[in-house]
Order: structure tokens, then C-alpha cells, then sequence
């Protein structure tokens, strides 16, 4: 029964984890990034504040369903 469970809160995280990494905007810093000059132009708005934290949460619950269902903690 506790395995279904994990199975199920695995599999909606991996499909969150989909959706989240996919709604970042991209960092492409290009040729900027050799001297640094990438961080000059570089503030993070409150939405991708929210949303790496986000990420970092759904990222953290699937790995942990993953290691115990992977090591076999639950059964």
C-alpha cells in the first residue's frame, strides 16, 4: 500500500519536475561568460526566485522517492 503511494508522488513529481524545468527562461551568457561580464546584467525577478525554489523542492521529493524506492526502504 505505502509503495503505490511513493509510486504515485514519484511520478507526479518527475512530471512537475518536466513541467518547472521547462518554464525557466534561458541563460544563454554566450561569449560575455568568459570575462565575467555575464553577472553585470544578471538580477533574478521574484517569479524565478519562486520558481527555482520550486524546482529545488519537486527536484528534493523525487530524489527521495527515488532512493527509497531504488535502495528497497519501502515495501
Amino acid at each position: 500500500m505505502l509503495i503505490n503511494i511513493v509510486w504515485t508522488i514519484q511520478i507526479v513529481s518527475a512530471l512537475l519536475l518536466i513541467v518547472l524545468i521547462l518554464l525557466h527562461s534561458p541563460k544563454g551568457d554566450g561569449i560575455a561568460a568568459i570575462g565575467g561580464a555575464s553577472q553585470i546584467f544578471s538580477s533574478q525577478k521574484s517569479a524565478e526566485k519562486g520558481l527555482n525554489k520550486l524546482t529545488g523542492i519537486v527536484a528534493a521529493i523525487f530524489l527521495l522517492c527515488t532512493f527509497l524506492l531504488g535502495f528497497g526502504l519501502i515495501k
